[in-house]
């Protein structure tokens, strides 16, 4: 998130696109619906109408994964009639006149044909934006998630630049991260192409400071695999062995059939986790890890604050924290490292290597926590960034795209969408939560969600059972008519193996992030 959390309580507006905020992300979402209910201003962009919608003042059903078209529309619009930010735009930002251009390929007419909504409404959706300063934009998966991950994630920018939303409270671009800590795992360098702080390995210097920092020579200057490139390659023998760290690929990942033998062809797999999973039937070697109530260390959200984690009990049998199972490996690969507690190894190692988070120390995150960048320790860390529009790498940058359709769309033998997410009783798959007798009560197995029209036309009741599915797989679930879901969709999520979204989903990537298009592939269904 470019700001931050307590900015919610005091924003004007909100534009909160492909995100279903109050099952998801629910506390996030009690923020934004207090905020209207003191008067600020909420548009959802969303082709489900679930229940942040009841809160808001403009709803937009476009249809799935017609994002930029609409967008882009948005900013025509913006541009043709003069309400952008012209002193922002000239002064803070490069690219415009490239940007101009593109989005004069969307009038709302055209855009209307792919997105599913009327032009006019389009133009009252732009002149609503341009109408309040600052507009806070949230966004989850529902953006991310595409064959055009990316340029969706882009165009967002594009449009708050173009607003002159950016580098002040109130406003910005909010991602709400998907997992507990994931902003954590990414600061310190679990990508394939960065170290800790986000220093890119192919830089010559940073590769230096951390062969020094740790001791060895020689670390490659090339990226490494992302997830589906190991996937991949444990099929064709560039991947032998496989290390899988608090993830249930098994689960998680599209079609997953085809994740299933990409596992068995593995030479050898660990699997370092609290409980066994799915993921785990395919191990060699199991590592028990203590859970995050057992461990002493930190925490990164959404907003990018670090924040302390006490343990609040021991880990039981031979479970040992994260950290200890690391440095024991390295140990055997004859490595001698010093650090022996979660303080010591953010202290005098990832403080020390990683500039924006020099300045927080363990003594300094006792109460709520910083915000990083905090680059020395009096600095009071950063609520929002690019203060007064002054960027990272100076001005920013518009970076135009155009629309492109999912890989997989309806035709006569699979005529629906299938999108996918989650629900709010449990927690991705289950792992957790599903241990919990309360939480299995309230939801106990996975439903397909699909529209009264399409009920209606397949005479198909309210908890029947029906097969969904796709060319990849087929789910038997019970059918959930609900007047949140348009005609010719159907939702489901990812939480129960049995009836598994990702039986279903469509094993195509973003090409630049590698982001699997979870959120569209074609389906039909069958009554029992």
């Amino acid at each position: 998130m470019t700001n931050s959390f307590s900015e919610f309580s005091k924003a004007r507006m909100f534009l909160v696109i492909g995100s279903n905020m109050t099952e998801a992300h629910p506390v996030a979402a009690t923020f934004v619906k207090n905020a209207v209910q003191n008067g600020a201003k909420l548009i959802v962009i969303d082709p489900r109408r679930h229940r942040l919608v009841n809160f808001a003042t403009r709803h937009l059903p476009l249809k799935v994964g017609s994002d930029i078209a609409l967008l882009n529309s948005i900013m025509h619009v913006l541009i043709r009639e003069n309400l952008y930010d012209q002193e922002f735009v000239s002064t803070r930002c490069t690219g415009f006149e490239a940007l101009s251009e593109k989005v004069g390929e969307y009038p709302p007419e055209r855009a209307s044909e792919i997105c599913g909504i009327e032009a006019g409404i389009i133009r009252e959706t732009a002149r609503e934006l341009a109408s309040v300063k600052p507009v806070m934009v949230c966004y989850t998966l529902g953006i991310t998630e595409h064959t055009c991950g990316k340029n969706n994630v882009m165009t967002v920018a594009n449009l708050q630049m173009l607003l002159g939303n950016m580098g002040m409270e109130y406003g910005g671009v909010n991602p709400l991260r998907g997992q507990n800590n994931v902003q954590g795992a990414c600061d310190m360098g679990a990508l394939p192409n960065v170290y800790p702080g986000y220093q890119k390995v192919d830089d010559p210097a940073a590769r230096k400071k951390f062969e020094t920092a740790w001791g060895v020579t020689g670390m490659s200057d090339k990226p490494g695999l992302m997830i589906p490139e190991m996937m991949h390659g444990l099929t064709n023998g560039r991947v032998r062995g496989f290390y899988i760290f608090g993830e249930n690929l098994a689960n998680t990942e599209p079609d997953m059939n085809k994740v299933a033998h990409e596992l068995k062809s593995a030479e050898f797999i660990v699997c370092q986790d609290i409980f066994e999973t799915e993921t785990t039937r395919f191990a060699h070697v199991i590592l028990p890890a203590a859970a995050w109530s057992e461990n002493d260390g930190t925490f990164t959200n959404s907003e990018r604050r670090v924040s302390r984690v006490r343990t609040a009990s021991p880990p039981p049998g031979v479970a040992k924290p994260n950290w200890w199972i690391f440095r024991e490996i390295a140990k055997r690969f004859g490595h001698d490292w010093k650090a022996d507690s979660g303080k010591e190894i953010w202290d005098t190692e990832i403080s020390m290597l990683a500039p924006n988070l020099g300045g927080i120390k363990y003594h300094r995150i006792q109460e709520d926590g910083l915000q990083w960048p905090c680059p020395t320790e009096n600095h009071p860390g950063t609520p929002f960034l690019h203060r007064s529009g002054n960027f990272t790498c100076g001005l920013g940058r518009f970076s135009p795209a155009d629309w492109t359709p999912p890989a997989e769309v309806p035709d006569e033998e699979y005529p629906l969408v299938l999108s996918t997410g989650r629900r709010l009783y449990h927690y991705h798959t289950r792992t957790q939560t599903g241990r919990c007798e309360g939480l299995n009560d309230l939801l106990g197995e996975e439903t397909a969600d699909i529209s009264l029209a399409d009920a209606s036309r397949m005479s198909i009741e309210h908890g029947e059972r029906i097969q969904v599915k796709s060319r990849r797989g087929a789910v038997c679930v019970k059918a959930n008519v609900t007047p949140e879901v348009p005609e010719g969709m159907v939702w489901m999520a990812f939480h129960f193996n049995e009836g598994n979204a990702n039986w279903l989903t469509n094993a195509a990537f973003d090409p630049f992030t590698l982001t699997a298009e979870y959120k569209a592939c074609a389906v039909r269904l069958e009554r029992m």
